[in-house]
């Protein structure tokens, strides 16, 4: 993502290394095809950030970490993770991965500069309700899947084992993590997510204010 900040200041080349994404090079494509997509429909076409696939969440810091660290002036590298665990509130993302997991933040990053999928990306994907809907259709079952106000308050075994028993009989499109997740991915609207997921929306308005 390039963008000119007011002052003429130089393009900021917006870099988001993101937990997940499997370890094979279709994986891989599948995972940006599907980021894309989801930025994409966000607006930022023409001006999208780079999306990184880092694996596991510790491989993501690390990514990040050193990204920061071999920073050029013109570039902006930011984290997303999933948490995990349910935030406490008023807890920053920074404050909330130095309690679980330990992580300091680097030295020249910004305060501002991680964010959560909380607890975990599929909380974005079943709070775009219809999105589901439209993708498994008829096998869905509904009645396993509560329409819960606030996702993230949810926690992450819920949030799977509803998506388990809601895809339990739609065959090869059970839910999974690999393809079907980033189908899903393609498909969910972000502005639907940002609505019901105040972690997702914080991303948002971050890029869109750069």
């Amino acid at each position: 993502m390039e963008q000119r900040r007011a002052g003429r200041e130089p393009l900021v080349k917006v870099k988001i290394y993101i937990e997940g994404g499997g370890d094979s090079h279709l994986q891989d494509t599948q995972f940006r095809a599907a980021w894309a997509a989801f930025f994409g429909k966000a607006g930022f076409a023409g001006r999208m950030p780079a999306t990184f696939r880092c694996g596991g969440r510790n491989q993501a810091f690390d990514d990040f970490r050193t990204a920061v660290k071999n920073r050029r002036r013109d570039e902006l590298p930011l984290l997303l993770v999933d948490s995990e665990d349910l935030v406490v509130a008023g807890r920053s993302p920074w404050e909330h991965l130095e309690v679980r997991d330990g992580w300091i933040r680097p030295p020249g990053a910004g305060p501002e500069d991680a964010f959560l999928m909380i607890a975990c990306m599929e909380t974005w994907f079943v709070a775009d309700r219809q999105a589901l809907q439209r993708f498994f259709g008829g096998c869905l079952r509904e009645n396993a899947l509560p329409r819960w106000p606030a996702p993230e308050a949810v926690e992450k075994r819920t949030i799977f084992a509803s998506l388990d028993q809601a895809t339990a009989g739609c065959g090869k499109k059970v839910y999974d993590k690999g393809k079907v997740s980033f189908e899903l991915l393609n498909r969910i609207d972000p502005e639907v997510v940002a609505r019901h997921c105040p972690g997702a929306r914080r991303l948002l308005d971050r890029l869109r204010n750069l």
